[in-house]
């Protein structure tokens, strides 16, 4: 197998893998990117945290808080930092979901899924280009909006299908 650097970005970079499957030779564009960590939070209402957050080219999407993991930092340990970075709250129980790979054919990165709860407050601190509003919303709705094809984001759907599944509420 060999690998060719097509670019080096400060969280994307491409590469092209020349391999043989199946006794045949082929090439595969892969994105490398760090895996990231995603937080269902509830508060004491037992309300879900979400955030409105600008993602060019979609504008603001309505979904859970997340990031990328920091070099050397654990999913568990980004959840922690994420959660109260985005939303100035601080969980006291993180209890892992599922892990899934939203871009399974040509994109190394997992997101990994918590469910947090036990939130005190605590400070947000916002990267220089992230524009984030908090929101709250009951369960339920938030399964009708993404039902009805309203939330986009897919750490948001999975998280949420996945817990309410397990929940038997869908």
């Amino acid at each position: 197998m060999k690998k060719k650097i097509i670019y080096d970005g400060k969280y994307v970079h491409l590469d092209v893998y020349s391999l043989t499957i199946g006794g045949r030779k082929v090439k595969r564009e892969i994105v490398e990117h760090p895996d990231g960590a995603a937080i269902l939070a509830f508060d004491e209402k037992g309300k879900i945290i979400l955030v409105s957050q600008s993602r060019f080219p979609r504008g603001y999407v309505l979904e859970l808080p997340a990031g990328t993991l920091d070099k050397g930092e654990t999913p568990r340990k980004c959840a922690l930092r994420e959660i109260e970075e985005e939303t100035g709250y601080k969980a006291k129980k993180m209890t892992h979901l599922i892990t899934y790979y939203p871009s399974v054919g040509y994109n190394t990165e997992a997101i990994h899924c918590f469910v947090a709860s036990g939130l005190a407050r605590g400070k947000m601190n916002l990267d220089s280009d992230e524009f984030i509003t908090v929101k709250k919303m009951e369960l339920p709705k938030l399964i009708k909006l993404i039902k009805s094809g309203k939330i986009i984001d897919s750490k948001t759907i999975c998280a949420v299908m996945i817990y309410a599944a397990k929940k038997k509420m869908i």
